[in-house]
C-alpha cells in the first residue's frame, strides 16, 4: 500500500471565529512596523486530506464501515476552532490533526492546508473623531496568509509532523520605475526591446519552512514569522533595490527573509511578470505614460533559497547572533 496514492477528504471549509487570543511579541525587524496579529477575525478556508491502509475496502468494495463522511469532516474542523486556545493558523491545523487522528483511529495520515480569508479594519466617526473601528470590518480581496501540513502516526501511535510550510499568496505589486531589463540573448527569435527604466507588476506566492514546527505555533511569537512581515519586507526590498529583473528581485528578497528570520531553514517563491503594456510613451508636461494589461502569455519564475545562500552572500551572522539571545 505504500506505493498507492489512496485518500479522501473535503475542501472549502470555512471557519471564522471572533476574538481569537491577540498575537503580541512579535520580533521587530526594520522593514515592518508589525509587532502583532490582533486576531480579531480568524478566518481561515481549510482543506482536509486523510488516508490510511484501512480505506482500501471502501475503494475496492464499496464498504463504508470504516469511513467518516466529509461532512462530518466539515463540521468536525469547525466546532474544534471553538476548542482552539492558540493563536496562529499553524497552531490550529496542528490541534485539528491530533484530534482527528485521535478520534479515528483507522486513519494513518492527515494533510491540512489553510488559506486567509482576510478582513481588514475600517475608520468611522466615534464621538466626533475619526478612530478604527472594533466593529466594522472589510472583507478584503488582496493577499493571502496560507499554511499546510502533513502528519502520520508513527510507531508509538503519536503524530509526526512529517512536512510542513507558512507563506503568504496572490501578493501583486507595481513599481513604476528603477527597474531594467537588459543584456539577454538576441537571435532571430527575439522581438523585446531592451529597457533600462520599466514599470514592473508582479504577482509573487512565497512559501517559507521553519527549522522547529514548534517556532510556527506562535508559542514563543518572537520565533513566529508573520505574513504581514513579509510583505513589508517584499515592499522595502523593491522600493529600493535597482531591478534588474525579476530573478534579481526575488533573490534578494529572499535573502532578507532569511537574515531577518534565523529560524527559517529556505524560502521559496513563485512569481510572475505582469508588467503592463506601453500605449502612449509619452505625455506633455508630465512624466507620465499610458498603459494597459499585457497581452497573454505571461512569464514566471520558480526559485528557492537555503541558509546556505544567505552564509555564502555574508549576511547570517547578525540574525544568529539576535536569535540566540532570545
Amino acid at each position: 500500500m505504500e506505493n498507492r496514492t489512496m485518500y479522501y477528504g473535503k475542501g472549502d471549509v470555512y471557519v471564522y471565529r471572533t476574538n481569537v487570543k491577540p498575537l503580541t511579541g512579535l520580533r521587530k525587524i526594520p522593514e515592518s512596523n508589525v509587532i502583532e496579529r490582533n486576531n480579531n477575525i480568524f478566518g481561515w478556508n481549510i482543506k482536509i486530506e486523510v488516508g490510511g491502509e484501512q480505506l482500501f475496502s471502501s475503494f475496492s468494495e464499496g464498504d463504508n464501515e470504516l469511513i467518516v463522511a466529509t461532512d462530518s469532516m466539515k463540521n468536525f474542523i469547525q466546532k474544534h476552532l471553538a476548542y482552539y486556545n492558540g493563536r496562529t493558523i499553524e497552531g490550529f491545523l496542528a490541534f485539528v490533526a491530533e484530534r482527528f487522528l485521535d478520534t479515528y483511529p483507522q486513519m494513518d495520515s492527515i494533510k491540512l492546508s489553510g488559506v486567509e480569508t482576510p478582513f481588514m479594519p475600517t475608520t468611522s466617526l466615534i464621538n466626533e473623531n475619526t478612530q478604527e473601528s472594533k466593529l466594522v470590518y472589510n472583507h478584503s480581496r488582496n493577499e493571502q496568509a496560507v499554511a499546510s501540513l502533513f502528519a502520520k502516526k508513527n510507531e508509538s501511535n503519536s503524530l509526526e509532523i512529517m512536512e510542513h510550510s507558512s507563506g503568504i499568496q496572490a501578493l501583486q505589486l507595481i513599481k513604476i520605475s528603477g527597474n531594467s531589463f537588459a543584456g539577454f540573448i538576441r537571435d532571430e527569435y527575439t522581438t523585446l526591446s531592451e529597457d533600462n527604466n520599466r514599470p514592473l507588476f508582479i504577482y509573487l506566492n512565497i512559501n517559507w519552512n521553519y527549522e522547529k514546527y514548534k517556532d510556527s505555533t506562535g508559542e514563543t511569537p518572537a520565533l513566529y514569522v508573520c505574513s504581514e512581515q513579509v510583505k513589508d519586507i517584499v515592499t522595502s526590498v523593491f522600493h529600493n533595490l535597482d531591478t534588474l529583473s525579476i530573478q534579481h528581485l526575488i533573490y534578494q528578497i529572499g535573502l532578507t527573509i532569511l537574515e531577518r528570520f534565523p529560524q527559517l531553514t529556505d524560502v521559496t517563491f513563485q512569481s510572475q511578470n505582469r508588467t503592463w503594456e506601453t500605449v502612449v510613451d509619452t505625455i506633455p508636461d508630465t512624466d507620465g505614460k499610458v498603459y494597459t494589461e499585457p497581452r497573454p502569455p505571461y512569464g514566471f519564475q520558480g526559485f528557492a533559497l537555503t541558509r546556505d545562500d544567505l552564509n555564502r552572500e555574508g549576511r547570517g551572522r547578525i540574525g544568529d547572533k539576535e536569535i540566540s539571545q532570545i
